[in-house]
């Protein structure tokens, strides 16, 4: 039997915050190799400091008297700088490698090209517009429901991401996704409990369970997606999954 090295749950907690986010974070010198794969049962608690962190922004642009627009947009934007625009990158490469390889190693070329063309582009027009609107009409509702929605979506779209690390192959033998290693089972179960409970928690049952068939389907379709567009899941496929699952956690948020 394989003995694991230790890694404390602050640490996997750090671990998740400085892998999702510009913070920096204080780590062990010394980490096992597969440290961030142990640690993925943690993504939702970093996903819902992020999200909570976005709130604080929204909340503040709001109590200035910025319009609710532009507050939605000032806060997706907030959000991006906080995480690098990490997902939003993820989006984009996988929507021109999808959209424009002719086969799996041409999408795979593509999605690595650093460049950005006309599907990536637009993949980012339509999720930046639809989050924008979804927070901006949750404005209207007062601070506790931009804290509930925006907690909820960046909670559950962390927690769905180890659902697809343990379920599909690597696309490749390198790159982020091959760095961070195959989670176990059971941690990828934990992180879509705790993902799942939040949005239950947050957008209550109807809206919570609304989320997450939605989210269930989306997971399903888009992994079934990139197994067959380039075999398995890349970190740019999580990106776009991180996108599309924030994007359908809001729209129920703003519209359930």
């Amino acid at each position: 039997m394989t003995v694991r090295s230790p890694l404390s749950l602050p640490d996997q907690i750090a671990l998740c915050v400085g892998f999702f986010t510009r913070i920096r974070v204080t780590l062990p010198e010394t980490l096992p190799p597969d440290a961030l794969a142990r640690s993925v049962w943690a993504f939702p608690l970093a996903g819902g400091a992020i999200g909570a962190l976005a709130a604080l922004v929204m909340i503040v642009a709001l109590k200035l008297n910025i319009g609710a627009g532009a507050a939605a947009m000032i806060t997706l934007a907030a959000a991006m700088l906080l995480t690098g625009a990490l997902h939003e990158d993820g989006l984009a490469d996988t929507a021109d490698g999808f959209g424009g390889g002719r086969d799996a190693p041409g999408k795979l070329a593509i999605m690595r090209d650093s460049r950005i063309g006309t599907y990536g582009v637009l993949a980012l027009l339509v999720s930046v517009a639809l989050r924008a609107d979804c927070l901006a009409d949750i404005a209207g509702r007062g601070e506790g429901a931009i804290c509930a929605a925006l907690v909820a979506a960046h909670a559950v779209a962390r927690g769905g991401l180890p659902v697809l690390m343990a379920w599909l192959p690597l696309a490749r033998a390198n790159g982020a996704a091959a760095a961070a290693g195959r989670p176990a089972v059971p941690d990828a179960v934990k992180a879509a409990l705790l993902g799942g409970f939040a949005t239950l928690l947050l957008l209550g049952p109807g809206s919570g369970i609304l989320a997450l068939f939605m989210i269930g389907a989306a997971i399903f379709g888009l992994g079934r997606l990139a197994s067959r567009q380039i075999g398995g899941y890349t970190g740019d496929v999580l990106g776009a999954a991180e996108q599309t699952i924030e994007v359908l956690a809001l729209l129920v948020a703003a519209h359930g």
